[in-house]
């Protein structure tokens, strides 16, 4: 699995199990296994908030009282924090090495709200 080798390298990432196993299986009928347990576990613990990318996923998560962020969210964050140099170094990069999927519309609007443009 993509990146499980890294979650175990730090300690401040713990990894739990979702113990609420009817509610993944609810959700399961719309939303992928990992969706679903990540809800699951987010409603779970009470969450402050669910990092979550999925539309549908988001739309369930946000009718179930969850509070959700994407990546983008985090990102955007992250450059406000100055935590990274560059947003659009960091979302070209996951969109040509991790096939991440932005639309052109989205993309130019993130960059705008860290006043970057495309030509940065």
């Amino acid at each position: 699995m993509p990146g499980a080798s890294e979650v175990r390298e730090f300690d401040w990432i713990v990894s739990q199990r979702v113990q609420n196993r009817p509610v993944v299986n609810a959700l399961d009928s719309e939303l992928d296994k990992g969706e679903s347990e990540a809800i699951a576990l987010a409603l779970e613990i009470k969450a402050d908030m669910l990092l979550i990318d999925e539309r549908r996923a988001r739309q369930i998560a946000i009718h179930l009282g969850l509070k959700v962020v994407g990546i983008l969210g985090v990102l955007v964050e992250a450059k406000h924090k100055s935590l990274i140099p560059s947003l659009k170094s960091v979302l070209d990069n996951l969109i040509s090495k991790a096939g991440f999927r932005v639309s052109h519309k989205l993309y130019e609007k993130v960059l705008e709200a860290v006043d970057e443009n495309k030509d940065t």
